[in-house]
């Protein structure tokens, strides 16, 4: 993991203090709120429906057991609300009616107390601080070289990786050391303080892109020429929202040295010209969109100027590179075990390996690694009755107890919303897993349909037309069955409270996007969306599959739906064809008319 230096240690606790004394004049009235919101918001605190939000950046997903502990003590410690906030809460999110679950019952709330909660882009947040403690927060998330700086605003946020940085058997170098050196880069730009509207950077370092980069404001892509010299293709003018748009290759090969240089033209153009007018078309994606080729071309003017005019400020040296390179040294793992120890070992491997569970979880949770005795192993923080995302204080306590014994005290937060453990040795497979399953987290369901990606939705975000935990629920609580699961295969569900696609409802290969219809809650199901993975295919936005449908109808249009795969699929080498590639081989129409039979049924029903 990166080191921080003392000079980033002294920055990010000069932030905490400099964020302590704004809060206290604006809790004294001596700073308006009008004038507090800009501030409390460079730092990460939003006011949502209820309470504060407070977003943590976590730099391309790495993050260190001791961290984690800090999250659970915030957990525990701060994220309370009050009991009139909650009792408010409560009473708002009852009146919105309950979602019908498939063996009877319903989901009351799903209002959390003591959660934090991963997102798509490597971050953590939490709900339910109070903002008179905010500063105590931030002088504790300091303590460890932690900060919301940047996550929110129109600036560029937080850089976002592969979750394998480093580790990927189909690497071709790792994006790290560059990520880092963008961070530094970006980190309270002076020009690039107040942008149209946020910026997204997104970086991939190996064969498959598992970074959703063609999603991004702008992906990087690891490269080599034909010469064999490392650079990056550069992706432009990617997002969802309103207006999914896939991302435009402007440059195939850019000189790794270079990328500074040209990541100031690719944002200055996009800071000189986006709309500032309307904030639904002030993304680059709205830019690159109309004036295509015109963009291109401003970037690649504006580019020279800053190589031959500027004298190319930013060009990243050989010696700069291997510093921060440095920071990204595997960790050296000791192999150690004899008497008693080792008699444990081989009860502890019998015990797992006469599991079926144990090799459930080797298939789906358990990856390779460049390394050939290590592994990377995902804990699966997608369970019933817990937000998908979501992690309680005992559980980030115990995941950073899994990081410090198997994994070198090192964890990477995903683009699923769990947590992976990047230095496993393949020797201490069957301990891993049994320490985590007592903890919660070795159900064996990575990539399949419960392994689900959900914003927050209406149970905690002012902007959510519907909420989008009571859905998750409700199909998590219908697919407990692993067989079942294991037997549909990997399918990418994603679910989002709004059309600002917090959720990348776009991007699934079933999408579920929470509407307003005359104030009461739908749902609009999209199908064959793709983030750009290797399972899922060339990146491209779901297409809706018919009106929307109510709560109560989600679960069994997802149903029907699955169903509808399992009928039409083929044996493909020996294996069962995947959903997404038996949706693209048979057209999306037999699951559209499925769907809109099972409202029918519903209705019927009813």
């Amino acid at each position: 993991m990166y080191q921080y230096t003392e000079f980033d240690k002294q920055f990010v606790k000069n932030r905490a203090a400099q964020y302590r004394d704004q809060l206290e004049r604006n809790l004294a009235g001596k700073l308006s709120d009008d004038d507090f919101r800009p501030l409390r918001l460079q730092n990460g605190w939003y006011i949502q429906r209820y309470a504060p939000m407070l977003r943590i950046a976590v730099p391309y997903g790495e993050i260190s057991s001791a961290q984690l502990r800090v999250l659970g003590q915030i957990a525990r410690e701060y994220d309370q609300p009050t009991a009139e906030i909650f009792k408010d809460a409560q009473e708002k999110q009852d009146a919105l009616g309950p979602v019908p679950l498939p063996g009877g019952g319903s989901v009351r709330s799903h209002l959390k107390v003591g959660y934090g909660h991963f997102t798509t882009r490597q971050n953590v947040q939490f709900n339910w601080i109070p903002l008179v403690k905010s500063a105590d927060v931030m002088e504790l998330l300091a303590s460890v070289d932690m900060h919301g700086i940047q996550t929110s605003g129109n600036c560029i946020r937080n850089i976002t990786s592969d979750e394998r940085a480093g580790i990927a058997v189909d690497e071709i170098a790792d994006p790290r050391p560059f990520c880092e050196i963008m961070r530094q880069w970006s980190t309270l730009h002076p020009e690039f303080a107040f942008l149209p509207r946020k910026f997204k950077i997104a970086v991939s370092g190996a064969v498959e892109d598992r970074a959703a980069t063609f999603w991004h404001d702008v992906g990087l892509h690891v490269v080599k020429n034909e010469a064999g010299e490392l650079g990056f293709r550069v992706l432009v003018g990617g997002g969802m929202g309103r207006t999914p748009v896939i991302a435009t290759v402007i440059r195939e090969f850019l000189p790794w040295a270079e990328i500074l240089n040209f990541l100031e033209a690719v944002v200055r153009v996009y800071n000189r010209w986006g709309r500032r007018d309307n904030m639904y078309k002030a993304r680059i994606k709205i830019l690159v969109k109309a004036e295509g080729q015109r963009y291109i071309d401003e970037v690649e003017a504006e580019y020279k100027q800053i190589i031959e005019v500027d004298g190319a400020p930013h060009t990243i040296t050989q010696a700069e590179l291997d510093r921060v390179a440095a920071s990204f040294v595997p960790p050296a793992l000791q192999r150690r075990r004899a008497g008693p120890e080792a008699k444990v070992h081989e009860i502890v491997r019998a015990g797992a390996e006469a599991d079926p569970e144990y090799d459930r979880w080797l298939q789906q949770n358990v990856a390779g690694h460049k390394n050939p005795q290590l592994r990377a192993v995902t804990l699966s923080f997608k369970r019933l009755g817990q937000a998908p995302g979501d992690a309680t204080g005992v559980q980030l306590d115990e995941a950073a107890e899994l990081a410090d014994r198997f994994s070198a005290g090192e964890a990477r937060v995903t683009h699923d919303q769990n947590l992976l453990l990047p230095w496993v040795h393949q020797d201490d497979l069957p301990e891993l897993w049994h320490a985590a399953r007592k903890a919660g987290l070795a159900k064996a369901n990575i990539r399949l349909l419960t392994d689900m990606i959900a914003c927050p939705g209406g149970d905690f975000c002012s902007l959510a037309n519907a909420r989008s935990l009571p859905i998750a629920e409700a199909i998590t609580q219908r697919y407990q069955d692993l067989d079942e699961l294991h037997d549909i295969g990997e399918v990418d569900l994603h679910i989002s409270g709004c059309i600002n696609s917090c959720g990348h409802h776009h991007s699934g290969h079933i999408g579920i996007l929470g509407v307003d219809k005359d104030g009461k809650e739908w749902y609009q199901v999209t199908l064959g969306g793709s983030d750009g993975s290797a399972l899922s295919g060339a990146p491209a936005p779901g297409k809706v599959v018919g009106p929307s449908f109510s709560a109560a109808e989600v679960p069994e249009v997802i149903e029907a739906v699955l169903d509808t795969y399992r009928q039409q699929r083929v044996a493909v080498d020996g294996k069962a064809e995947t959903f997404i590639a038996t949706l693209r081989r048979v057209g999306i129409e037999p699951f559209k008319a499925a769907a809109n039979a099972a409202r029918f049924a519903e209705k019927q029903v009813a």
